[in-house]
């Protein structure tokens, strides 16, 4: 049976059948201070924005899913762990350069919005190859298929039906530079085919296209504790910093996710044969927030500043070069400060191990109210035999709904030195 779907990977708006919208405040506000050159405007301050919904929306959000079953029961931490493996191409591509086993590659698979449709879903292939004692290289492939949609136009007339579906195509290096330091880079092709090509309602649509690349890195040490090792991680990953996107012939083009991943873990061994890491990443967006434009006092459209002929907005311009982008992010929250802490997302993550063998891990995944509201609790377990690890999770959310809500996920581990061997 054919249905209709909207992209329900983000939490954001749909960066796929419209631009983003940006939102406008319904506060009355006193005349604007004449020297701004600002006729019947309304004005308001940054303290007044707080508290307010703003989600900072991209285009290709499938790039922030977690791709694995291991990261996503724990909260979706990754940039620190311990152990890396095949997946470790997406959180944090330097941690490969220690990787004890030569070779290896993983795939998983999650359905997504199960509960509602059965043709929508996400895979993820990835690999690695160590060269030598001191580098790895590693590739990797994700892919999204939202199912069919069906089409019509302004009257509501079928005008056909279409498959949409986006995928990434990685390939990353990473080095030590020290017996506790290495560094990663990965370069990535993006493509995503949401719309088809055609013209449709006066758009002339086609397939988005970027290239992107990420820059990490990450440190190893040990503690030694009333006789007990003591290892820690710190992980820093700056993702997917590349070209915006466009579905269109026009000149608008939007940010690709580019985000901000630092990472701590802990290792802690209890004896020989138990041992317990601890986890804490934290995100941020590398993409301008968008701003609020005021509006005349009689609401028939954007206050426009006389000097400029450009509306009036509280806030950032968001129309900035990607390296400005990333620089704004920073400081550019309408809302001020407080509203740049909503936009820190942390999460926390749990493994306890058996003999390397057995795992049951839990997480917890919180970004603020007003910044898409995603906050939901994780459980999982892994099961390692001879060259093959089986990981599965599960999400539970505490407020809204999530698309991976409900059902589980897994990850298939393979040792390919050791099934050489074998």
């Amino acid at each position: 049976m054919k249905h209709t779907k909207k992209n329900c990977h983000s939490s954001g708006s749909n960066p796929i059948f419209a631009k983003i919208v940006m939102r406008k405040s319904s506060l009355l506000f006193s005349a604007f201070i004449a020297f701004t050159g600002i006729t019947n405007a309304q004005q308001f301050a940054a303290a007044d924005l707080v508290g307010q919904r703003n989600v900072i929306t991209t285009m290709v959000p499938f790039l922030t899913i977690s791709p694995d079953s291991r990261s996503a029961g724990m909260g979706d931490v990754g940039v620190a762990l311990f152990n890396p493996d095949a997946n470790s191409a997406h959180w944090n591509s330097s941690n490969l350069a220690f990787a004890t086993n030569k070779t290896g590659f993983s795939v998983s698979y999650a359905p997504w919005l199960r509960q509602l449709v059965d043709d929508v879903g996400f895979s993820y292939l990835s690999g690695y190859s160590k060269m030598g004692k001191n580098s790895a290289v590693s590739g990797s492939f994700r892919y999204f298929t939202l199912g069919n949609i069906n089409f019509t136009d302004m009257e509501g007339n079928p005008t056909g039906s279409f498959n949409p579906n986006e995928f990434a195509l990685d390939l990353g290096y990473s080095t030590r530079f020290s017996e506790n330091f290495a560094m990663g880079v990965s370069l990535r092709y993006i493509y995503s085919n949401i719309v088809g090509s055609g013209l449709r309602n006066g758009i002339d649509y086609t397939a988005g296209t970027s290239v992107a690349g990420d820059i990490n890195m990450i440190y190893k040490n040990q503690l030694k504790i009333q006789g007990k090792r003591l290892r820690y991680n710190l992980g820093a990953n700056i993702q997917n910093i590349g070209a915006k996107m466009t579905y269109s012939s026009r000149e608008k083009r939007d940010f690709i996710p580019t985000n901000l991943k630092l990472g701590l873990g802990v290792n802690y061994e209890i004896d020989a044969h138990n041992e317990v890491n601890f986890y804490l990443d934290i995100n941020k967006l590398l993409v301008p927030t968008r701003p609020y434009y005021l509006q005349k006092y009689d609401n028939t459209g954007d206050s426009i500043d006389i000097g400029t002929g450009k509306p009036v907005l509280i806030g950032y311009d968001p129309n900035v070069g990607v390296v400005q982008g990333m620089a704004q992010s920073f400081y550019d929250a309408p809302g001020g400060f407080k509203e740049e802490l909503n936009e820190i997302t942390p999460s926390f993550g749990l493994e306890y191990m058996y003999d390397k063998t057995f795992s049951i891990r839990s997480g917890v995944f919180y970004e603020a109210q007003t910044k898409g509201a995603r906050q939901y609790l994780t459980l999982g377990m892994g099961l390692k035999f001879q060259s093959l690890t089986l990981d599965a999770a599960y999400l539970v959310p505490f407020r809204s709904r999530h698309p991976l809500q409900n059902q589980m996920r897994f990850s298939l581990l393979f040792d390919l030195a050791a099934l050489s061997d074998q």
